[in-house]
């Protein structure tokens, strides 16, 4: 196996609580090198917990989150509302890759690359504040692939965006997964889903359901609430604890 990756990551029996409402159950996964994988579900089904549990922003309440390899500095996640420094596009990834201790020569010439394959080399010098909301979004890829993570998770990275934006999004995510980064996705976009995963991830109720291929998932699901999901049924969680519903 290889020394230097920090793969797999592998969950074990991974559980988080809330005042003791279970919100991810038990739930068990290997991600290994290569594939791009698509984490869905409905709203609230908690795929956005799962990624800050593998991202280390939050702890397990039981349960394990373990990488092949020390993952400090060779991961990175892209959040569905970015935060913008109060800075230039370029500085911006200039100030992410200072916080690697890179020097000033290294950290012009990567980040000059990285607005370049982004396309937003033309937007170098404007603060990134006033950019637009998929401009934005852009710059926060760019800031993390200028990184050269290992792994990349990335929490709906298109939502509330038009139709031109998010096909610049994802030829962006495309061209990221092509340098190598690992790519860990969450969407409820099953249009998205379809184009950009290899496999699949379905969880409902803070549980995994299923683990498949892309192709097979889409095609033949195994679990039933799978199939629902698949079909645009809605699917709601009865919380036994407080008696109500949850989408």
């Amino acid at each position: 196996m290889n020394t230097d990756t920090i793969l797999p990551l592998s969950l074990d029996n991974l559980s988080f609580r809330i005042d003791g409402k279970k919100l991810i159950n038990n739930l068990s996964h290997r991600f290994n090198a290569g594939s791009k994988t698509i984490i869905l579900g409905p709203n609230g089904a908690g795929k956005s917990l799962l990624l800050r549990l593998c991202h280390g922003l939050l702890e397990p309440t039981s349960g394990s989150v373990a990488w092949h390899a020390d993952p400090a500095h060779k991961q990175a996640m892209v959040f569905q509302r970015p935060v913008m420094l109060r800075r230039s596009v370029a500085a911006n990834v200039d100030y992410a890759l200072s916080l690697k201790g890179l020097d000033p020569r290294t950290r012009a010439i990567r980040t000059g690359k990285v607005l370049e394959r982004t396309g937003l080399a033309h937007l170098a010098h404007h603060q990134a504040r006033v950019l637009s909301f998929g401009e934005q979004q852009k710059l926060a890829l760019a800031r993390a692939w200028a990184l050269k993570p290992q792994v990349l998770f990335l929490d709906e990275p298109t939502a509330s965006l038009d139709p031109a934006a998010t096909h610049a999004i994802e030829d962006v995510i495309k061209a990221i997964d092509g340098s190598g980064t690992r790519i860990i996705m969450t969407t409820h976009d099953l249009a998205q889903a379809k184009r950009l995963a290899d496999d699949v991830l379905f969880i409902h109720r803070g549980e995994l359901l299923e683990s498949a291929p892309a192709e097979s998932f889409f095609t033949r699901p195994n679990d039933p609430q799978a199939r629902a999901f698949l079909e645009g049924q809605l699917l709601w969680w009865n919380n036994p604890e407080t008696g109500t519903e949850m989408q």
